[in-house]
């Protein structure tokens, strides 16, 4: 076992990618290169996931369009789960289909109601290459799933239908970060 420091305590914060920005509709390439940039890479996405309060995060809402994400994050019994999967899969989602609420970084401020399996799991490997496997339940399944779909280039907004994709479009037009409204007048 690696002795490791805490992770993104020696990372950069860096800007975040807002609902819109094409790299976030976009499918992530796969990870080839398992330097140190990679290794930076994951530092810095702890860092910025930290500061932004979030339990995950994926390269591309910092910008980078790699198969990478982050996590730090509770499940449903209140059990921390810390890592990052590098060319992640989600190899299984199943069990009881929940409909709970749902944000994202990069709809900061934002949530709304949003359909997951209770169960995931997803296979990939670290930044040296070893595989990795994480199971998980709850809101950390609801963590997982959401992060492999960013790599795919889904956000959760995508997933949302009827009313309440409605209404958090609505909210995302109004956000001081969100898309221009249309013109008024005339």
């Amino acid at each position: 076992m690696r002795n490791r420091p805490i992770p993104g305590s020696s990372g950069a914060v860096r800007a975040m990618s807002l609902y819109g920005a094409a790299e976030l509709h976009a499918p992530c390439e796969p990870v080839n290169d398992f330097g140190p940039a990679l290794v930076r890479l994951v530092e810095d996405m702890f860092a910025t996931m930290y500061a932004a309060r979030g339990v995950g995060l994926a390269a591309n809402q910092v910008g980078e369009g790699l198969r990478v994400f982050v996590y730090d994050c509770p499940d449903d019994e209140d059990v921390r789960h810390l890592g990052h999967v590098v060319n992640p899969r989600l190899v299984a989602a199943d069990g009881v289909v929940v409909r709970g609420p749902e944000g994202c970084l990069s709809l900061p401020g934002l949530e709304a109601g949003t359909e997951r399996y209770d169960h995931a799991v997803v296979e990939g490997v670290d930044v040296y290459g070893e595989p990795v496997r994480v199971d998980g339940t709850g809101f950390f399944a609801r963590c997982l799933q959401h992060e492999c779909d960013h790599v795919d280039g889904t956000v959760y907004a995508d997933r949302v239908t009827g009313w309440r994709r409605t209404k958090l479009l609505r909210q995302v037009r109004r956000a001081p970060w969100g898309e221009p409204g249309p013109a008024r007048g005339a």
